[in-house]
């Protein structure tokens, strides 16, 4: 048992330093065909102010798993081992800005585990997110139309790791959800929705919307 989970751990490893093998056929369909489309439909003329997805941040919450002060082996590894799979980079460990009585959490404890990815990373995972991962959701009905922020940023949620085609839930020893942030820079809701409706994400349908 201890050889695989060392085996497992390399495995890890070898996927958080591993480059991309091939550009991502999303940046390309972006960069031909979306990009156009953006210009003609908001009279976008100078290419330097077109909007750009410029990072994604994956975050999963572990405050409410702290035993005492630390958290536990299993939901540490498994946590680590979750986003490094998805995305091909180890993520850091994020300090409690403040206290949450809620869930428990002081000042300074241990809170979450963030990854941050870009350019050719970034693009692979939102081709798998958007192609394979949302419709592995249960009961799918689509995404929300509402969950844009002023600049443009999209956050979305997802209630366990299983949906993506890379975890094994057999292997996994509890289950996590997750938040997803899309990071824009020289856009607003209008233009983002525009976007990532184009490059294929799943929004609920506009008159379900409301």
């Amino acid at each position: 048992m201890a050889k695989k989970e060392k085996s497992n751990k390399k495995g890890d490893e070898a996927a958080a330093n591993a480059e991309p093998a091939r550009a991502s056929r999303l940046r390309e369909q972006y960069q031909t065909h979306v990009r156009p489309k953006v210009t003609e439909q908001f009279g976008i003329k100078n290419p330097m102010s077109l909007p750009r997805v410029e990072k994604v941040t994956i975050n999963v919450n572990v405050g409410r798993h702290l035993d005492g002060t630390k958290i536990p082996p299993n939901v540490r590894e498994s946590v680590i081992s979750t986003l490094t799979k998805i995305s091909g980079q180890k993520p850091v460990l994020v300090k409690a800005k403040r206290a949450v009585s809620n869930i428990k959490v002081r000042e300074g404890y241990d809170s979450a585990y963030m990854v941050t990815i870009r350019r050719d990373r970034m693009w692979h995972f939102l081709d798998r997110l958007i192609n394979l991962t949302t419709p592995r959701i249960k009961d799918f009905r689509g995404l929300s139309r509402k969950s844009f922020d002023r600049q443009g940023n999209y956050s979305m949620g997802l209630t366990e790791q299983g949906v993506f085609p890379e975890i094994n839930m057999a292997e996994a020893p509890f289950s996590h959800g997750m938040n997803i942030n899309v990071v824009f820079k020289n856009s607003n809701p209008a233009v983002s929705e525009f976007v990532l409706e184009e490059l294929g994400m799943p929004f609920k349908k506009k008159d379900e919307a409301n």
